[in-house]
């Protein structure tokens, strides 16, 4: 079906963003009705390759007027200016919807998971650049903690590393505590817009890895749907309870995680190559968010994976489990690679 994702934005209470702060992509997607935009070490590094043309004459500027930087204070001064135009973009869809929509996400360093108080500090550095930042922060580790704080400094966030109904539950207690916190502060928090990010398709990653970890006999498509029963569980706890923030699917990896979400509330965050597959797919754009995965589906991987039982119970992890979960430390792992590849980058143009 031509366009689902006009279709999406026109006829749902979903919205969608495009998975990358990539300038053509993005300005494609927001032709499309993308009502916002992400990165993170992975997509910063991806974009610097892929747009290296625009890119590599700003940095070899930044090296040679800021001759004492190291290679990280160059990477940042960089990924800021990749920010900027991408959030440029956005502004004119922020300014229509009166700064609810609009909104680029920008990833705080991963390396700075453990510590609060550098988290809520690079927070305000970044949420500094442009007026329609989201301020992206793992809900592991210190990074809950922080977004409180970030919260009642009266900075956007979205929540990352995130794939259970537990921390987002607990992300989303903490951002309540962090508007209650603005508003006695004197912020105006009415255009202020969180968002928690659940990765689906890092949850059926996981899954999949368990299979081969514990040799788990599973009809494999039963795999598929681990992500979208989690994402559904919490969108109803997150509408029953009132909770503020939005919810936000990403890490795609089936056209599932996309149809089974349509009609809420929600955003999906789409990489380029995904929503351009979904424009033509024979998928009806209609409500499916109310949909009930199949029971025997979620009993199957209820009963079978302690990995799932972790993630889809709300009290399945406690927050000090949240760093130790498979999925984060893989993610958090690909992270911190992906930023060391970046500086690597920087570094080979500095010693050039």
């Amino acid at each position: 079906m031509a366009e689902s994702n006009m279709q999406l934005t026109s006829k749902t209470a979903t919205n969608f963003w495009n998975d990358s702060c990539n300038l053509g992509e993005l300005s494609e997607a927001i032709a499309q009705g993308a009502v916002g935009a992400t990165s993170n070490p992975v997509i910063v590094y991806n974009v610097l390759k892929q747009e290296e043309g625009l890119y590599l004459e700003i940095l070899d500027t930044l090296i040679e007027e800021n001759k004492e930087d190291s290679e990280d204070e160059i990477a940042w001064k960089l990924i800021k200016e990749i920010g900027v135009k991408a959030a440029k973009l956005l502004e004119p869809v922020f300014r229509k919807n009166n700064g609810l929509k609009g909104r680029l996400s920008l990833q705080i360093n991963p390396r700075l998971y453990r510590n609060k108080n550098k988290m809520v500090e690079h927070a305000k550095e970044l949420s500094s650049i442009a007026p329609n930042m989201a301020i992206k922060a793992p809900a592991a580790g210190a990074g809950i903690a922080a977004m409180e704080e970030m919260t009642a400094n009266g900075i956007v966030i979205n929540a990352t590393v995130c794939f259970s109904l537990p921390q987002a539950i607990a992300t989303a207690e903490a951002v309540e505590a962090g508007l209650k916190r603005a508003e006695r502060a004197g912020i105006d928090t009415a255009k202020m817009t969180p968002y928690i990010t659940i990765m689906v398709g890092r949850v059926d990653d996981q899954l999949k890895r368990a299979v081969e970890r514990d040799k788990i006999a599973i009809d494999p498509g039963y795999l598929e749907w681990g992500g979208i029963a989690v994402f559904k569980k919490a969108y109803g706890i997150f509408q029953k309870r009132g909770y503020r923030s939005t919810l936000l699917a990403a890490a795609y990896r089936n056209d599932m995680q996309w149809s089974e979400l349509i009609g809420g509330k929600v955003i999906l965050t789409i990489p380029y190559e995904w929503w351009k597959k979904f424009n033509t797919m024979e998928i009806e754009v209609r409500p499916r968010i109310d949909n009930p995965v199949n029971p025997k589906i979620v009993d199957e991987l209820y009963k079978k994976f302690e990995d799932f039982r972790k993630i889809y119970d709300e009290g399945g992890m406690k927050l000090p489990e949240f760093i130790h979960y498979g999925a984060t430390i893989h993610t958090l792992n690909q992270f911190l690679t992906q930023y060391g590849k970046l500086l690597e980058y920087v570094r080979a143009r500095m010693l050039r």
